[in-house]
């Protein structure tokens, strides 16, 4: 008889399986709640302590750890001292291994959660018999997944009870990757727990990523590079886990701009609205109102907003929808912590209606999801940083003659939020309103010069530009950058200050009776 050893967390289709599995012949070997599940659907089954003759010991610690299951699954049937020792040993053949394990991730991430019931859910013996199984391929298939419990009984049934070879490799491919990826769940957490340990350095010797592929993209960048979506697994509102509520299917460059778009936005308490293109925004607002923050957004840059990505930190609803239709802006994505469903019969409305994706998020990601490390892989290797959130607050150093005005102030610490979120050469201009509103009218950025930055800046927003404020995501090398912005009627500037030509800077502000502060903190963001 052909053997299969079930032991799952996840019983979802289990059930079914194993019927499956006893209708081909399989004698069925069980553990604990699978036990019961299979044993109360009349399926007959045997337990694993009553096959190795052991008991299940420190409350189930210890109950697959045993010669005749891991002899069973790693032993050769081709080496005729592999048989000779199992023959020897009284140890059957496990021709087929089903295992998914603890809920490690889920039981770190509820809230209020006990370290004792963290650690054991560290699954033992699950990873120890996956492991088995997948290195012993040749002989036996190992199932962790349930969305392959079909694909497994038909290749059974159309191969006379045999898995052929080429899906046992993928499903070892899958097993060696599934604790993986298990592994790389648990060596994060005790990293946490590590970091926040005096002297301890933020990043480990050594470092395990795992993710779960959510979907296949059409292509990358560009149409001759493929590309996929993976999740690291976080639960919670995020781009990962989010809802697309309507439209085409999500490529590449959607989810790096949303992405963009996100990362502005949630830098804003109150109602805000971001539109990216290229990953770089090229409108911002915050305002009493979403409406009023759309408006403002969308209106920074009507041009470059065309099949842009727009983020908001609140609910999309209707009077929104209405907004964007009005102004006849196509965009590729819309994100939002929640839709309205009127807002998506508003949005059929336009031409482009039922293209437009919409992402609902569930929520606002939280403070500590934001801040986590940030990756890039370059050759031979990868780099890796935290975010871009400091712990300490930029200064205020007023360093010209003129302070600036309370409503330069409000205007210049959003625009130094944009320039935050635009790529170096960072020029943000942006105008506060009478009703408290803060938008960019005009962004200059990626340029490998600050002042070709300015002259971009300062072209985009044309006459919105006088009495506007800039920031500067560095330094200003020279006066000529800041020149080009003064020129087109800039009153203040916030920038981090540190050039070895600061004096000339700050005297080209005082001789234009505008204000700057320095901040002593810059925001490259390459």
């Amino acid at each position: 008889m052909r053997r299969a050893l079930i032991s799952v967390t996840d019983k979802s289709g289990v059930v079914e399986f194993a019927q499956g599995l006893h209708e081909l012949g399989f004698g069925i070997l069980s553990t604990g709640g699978t036990k019961k599940a299979l044993a109360e659907a009349e399926i007959e089954v045997t337990e694993v302590a009553d096959y190795t003759g052991f008991p299940e010991l420190m409350d189930g610690r210890i109950k697959t750890l045993h010669p005749k299951v891991h002899g069973g699954l790693l032993g050769r049937r081709d080496d005729a001292g592999h048989v000779a020792s199992m023959a020897a040993h009284g140890i059957e053949p496990i021709d087929l291994l089903c295992v998914n394990l603890y809920r490690f991730r889920e039981t770190a991430a509820k809230a209020g959660v006990a370290r004792a019931d963290v650690v054991e859910n560290i699954d033992i013996g699950g990873p120890a018999m996956i492991r088995s199984a997948a290195k012993n391929h040749a002989h036996v298939a190992v199932v962790v997944d349930p969305a392959d419990y079909t694909t497994v009984l038909r290749a059974l049934r159309d191969n006379g009870g045999r898995v052929p070879q080429d899906l046992l490799r993928k499903l070892a491919a899958k097993a060696f990757s599934h604790t993986a990826a298990y592994d790389a769940a648990i060596a994060g957490w005790f990293d946490c727990e590590r970091r926040t340990m005096s002297g301890e350095p933020f990043f480990p010797q050594r470092v395990s990523l795992g993710g779960e592929k959510l979907q296949d993209l059409r292509y990358g960048e560009n149409p001759h590079q493929i590309a996929s979506f993976y999740s690291f697994g976080d639960r919670g509102p995020n781009l990962a886990s989010a809802r697309q509520r309507t439209g085409k299917e999500l490529s590449y460059n959607n989810i790096l701009d949303a992405d963009a778009a996100l990362g502005l936005v949630l830098e804003f308490h109150e109602p805000g609205c971001v539109v990216v293109k290229h990953n770089n925004p090229c409108g911002a607002a915050t305002a009493k109102t979403s409406v009023r923050a759309i408006e403002l957004a969308l209106a920074g840059d009507l041009v470059s907003a065309f099949g842009g990505i727009l983020a908001t930190n609140r609910l999309f609803d209707a009077a929104m929808a209405e907004v964007l239709v009005g102004t006849g802006t196509f965009l590729e994505v819309i994100v939002a912590p929640q839709v309205d469903e009127a807002a998506l019969q508003v949005l059929q409305k336009a031409t482009w209606g039922k293209s437009v994706r919409v992402l609902e998020l569930g929520g606002l990601p939280d403070a500590n999801a934001r801040n986590r490390f940030v990756g890039r892989q370059v050759s031979g290797g990868f780099l890796m940083q935290t975010a871009d959130q400091p712990r300490e607050a930029p200064q205020k150093q007023v360093v010209t003659q003129r302070s600036p005005t309370a409503a330069e102030t409000g205007a210049l610490w959003f625009a130094w939020a944009v320039a935050k979120h635009t790529k170096s050469n960072a020029i943000v201009l942006a105008r506060g309103g009478d009703d408290g509103s803060y938008c960019a009218v005009g962004v200059g950025a990626g340029q490998m010069s600050r002042v070709d930055s300015a002259r971009i800046a300062v072209h985009k927003a044309g006459d919105r530009a006088a009495g506007s404020v800039v920031a500067g995501d560095a330094f200003f090398p020279f006066a000529d950058g800041l020149q080009v912005c003064l020129d087109a009627g800039v009153t203040a500037v916030i920038q981090p200050g540190g050039s070895k030509r600061d004096a000339e800077v700050i005297a080209a502000a005082d001789a234009a009776q505008a204000a700057m502060m320095f901040t002593g903190m810059r925001h490259f963001r390459h």
